[in-house]
């Protein structure tokens, strides 16, 4: 702004014409003269320095008028105009574009109330003019402004009007987040504020994760699509965004985001710091990504060849790496929470089958490259470990097309590209497919052969097992059965014996107490009919027990012939029946 220009601004609202200006305010090439008697007492700044002037005015008692320099205000001129305005009452407008410069320039004045008057308007203002503020902060103003806290506070505004356009939406819901959209004006610094305020108020992680997805996608929109066009200034802008993006756990980037920015990265020639930091963001989501995704950083930047098949490799050995201290950390806990390290575990496990999958998905993409060495194929087919693989099928395929597009390898280069599988993981038609590949080298098929041969044998002994396992079940409820009957049976000859028993004893304590011999004789007769129907009976009994021979403790059993003791006993000996040998049987009753 000239002095001439100045001056007839100044005129128009300046109402004290008729006084003389008694305070000359010089900032650059503008000049406002104004009267001490309406900035003093509002500038705090100005009484003093008209203060310090008014002591070398009593040397010099010729110098009327006072004379400052205010170059150094926030906000030059046009900040200094509407503060000037403000003290002397007159009208002026507080917009997003000068709230931050008027803040700065009311504070470096020292004013009590127009501060006030900027905080009030910065606080209500809505999303699009909270970011225009914040916006104003940057370049000349930014010193200024991160000393008073205006940047700060227009940050927090911002961030508050996030928060509750997530959770009262002011606008249609088919533009959920156009918010987002708002925050790529910003500066990657002024998005940084942002990103703290959001955490500060407590945001979810899925806001947090939409601000910064959006931001990144944006600002770096021209860098995504051609990263090899001024190489300087995006690799510049990129390592700026990405140094301020949140961290994976408070706001989890989309995975195929973070793979197109590693691969800009990566082909705009980034920092290391940068393309670490980036391909540990992109490990921590791995499972959420695609084949496409991650092959996509293995091209160059023409997305034409692989060029970067190390930094995928990385990315995966940081994977698993991640994986592994999961789920060491997590069988440290499962002695105090088993069920949800169990839980946890299986999640794990599945993520890493499915990374699997994508990797031999990835690997079989890349062995079309004819430029692509065994080293390099290596190292990504195998950076996930063998044992996670259920069936080794995928990486088998890309192993099979590695060594149709490399036909000149020999037989220890071969054996080195397929030693990322296992031929005894192939399902039935891939180890059928290997065993008569002639690109696989010698030690692959004979192993491939030797397991199906291993199959054939373990399948006629399954068979055979699983028939003795029929036959047993059978034998055991057939067994159950039989000894069911023979304890029914053995409860009734255990009453038939009882009753034998007293029967005896009965007719001992008979044949104890008899008479005389002459008189025995004489009534031997019907007594000795008693004696004989009484041993028929026993004799009838030991039959029946030696036909179901219930007895187990010996492997003799002797049963008595009747006939002598009716003839009391006296031929027992040579009348004894012969010994029946009889081989014992396991019961599981047995006759007490």
């Amino acid at each position: 702004m000239s002095a001439a220009s100045s001056m007839d601004r100044i005129t128009q609202w300046v109402s004290t014409q008729e006084i003389p200006a008694d305070l000359t305010i010089r900032i650059g090439d503008s000049i406002f003269p104004l009267h001490k008697a309406v900035m003093v007492p509002r500038c705090g700044y100005i009484r003093r320095a008209v203060a310090a002037a008014s002591k070398d005015k009593d040397k010099d008692p010729s110098a009327a008028s006072v004379e400052l320099d205010l170059s150094a205000i926030p906000g030059g001129a046009d900040a200094f105009e509407k503060a000037a305005r403000y003290c002397y009452g007159a009208n002026f407008e507080i917009t997003p574009r000068n709230a931050a410069a008027l803040r700065c320039a009311a504070a470096f004045l020292d004013m009590p109330d127009l501060p006030r008057r900027v905080d009030e308007f910065v606080a209500q203002a809505a999303l699009p003019s909270a970011v225009a503020v914040l916006r104003s902060c940057e370049g000349a103003l930014l010193p200024a402004a991160e000393e008073l806290g205006v940047a700060r506070r227009a940050a927090d505004a911002v961030a508050l009007r996030i928060c509750n356009e997530v959770l009262f939406p002011t606008r249609s819901s088919s533009l959920p987040g156009w918010w987002a959209a708002e925050l790529a004006a910003l500066s990657p610094a002024s998005f940084q504020k942002v990103a703290t305020a959001l955490r500060c108020r407590r945001a979810a992680p899925e806001v947090l994760a939409a601000a910064a997805s959006a931001y990144a996608e944006l600002a770096l929109a021209e860098v995504l699509a051609d990263p090899r066009e001024d190489r300087a200034d995006h690799r510049k802008l990129l390592e700026s965004v990405v140094g301020v993006l949140p961290s994976g756990a408070d706001a989890p980037i989309p995975a195929a985001l973070l793979c197109r920015v590693l691969h800009a990265a990566v082909n705009s020639e980034a920092s290391a710091k940068t393309c670490r930091d980036l391909e540990l963001r992109v490990a921590a989501v791995l499972e959420q990504a695609t084949a496409g995704d991650l092959f996509s950083v293995a091209l160059d930047g023409a997305g034409e060849r692989v060029r970067n098949a190390d930094t995928v490799r990385r990315v995966v050995a940081a994977f698993v790496e991640r994986q592994q201290a999961a789920d060491s950390h997590q069988g440290e806990r499962r002695s105090r929470r088993s069920s949800m390290s169990e839980a946890v575990g299986s999640s794990g496990k599945s993520a890493m089958e499915k990374v699997a999958r994508m990797v031999d998905e990835v690997a079989a993409e890349m062995a079309t490259e004819e430029s692509l060495g065994i080293s390099r194929f290596v190292g990504v087919a195998g950076a996930v470990p063998k044992e996670a693989r259920a069936c080794h099928d995928g990486v088998y395929r890309a192993v099979d097309i590695y060594l149709k597009t490399h036909p000149a390898l020999d037989e220890i280069e071969r054996e080195k590209v397929c030693s990322v599988m296992d031929p005894l993981k192939l399902s039935y038609q891939a180890r059928l497919h290997a065993s008569q590949n002639k690109r696989l080298p010698l030690q692959a098929v004979l192993s491939a052969l030797y397991y199906d041969q291993l199959k054939l044998r373990s399948a006629g002994s399954e068979d055979a097992d699983d028939y003795d396992t029929r036959s047993a079940a059978e034998q055991a409820r057939a067994q159950a059965m039989a000894d069911a009957s023979l304890a029914r049976e053995n409860e009734a000859l255990r009453s038939d014996l009882a009753r034998m028993q007293a029967y005896v004893s009965g007719m001992q304590q008979q044949h104890s107490k008899g008479s005389t011999s002459s008189s025995t004789s004489r009534a031997a007769s019907p007594a000795e009919k008693k004696k004989k129907a009484s041993f028929a009976f026993l004799g009838s009994v030991s039959r029946t027990l030696s036909k179901l021979n219930p007895f187990k403790g010996g492997g003799l059993a002797i049963i008595k012939d009747t006939a002598s003791v009716a003839d009391g006993g006296r031929h027992s000996s040579s009348n004894a029946v012969q010994q029946h040998v009889v081989k014992p049987k396991r019961r599981r009753f047995s006759m007490s």
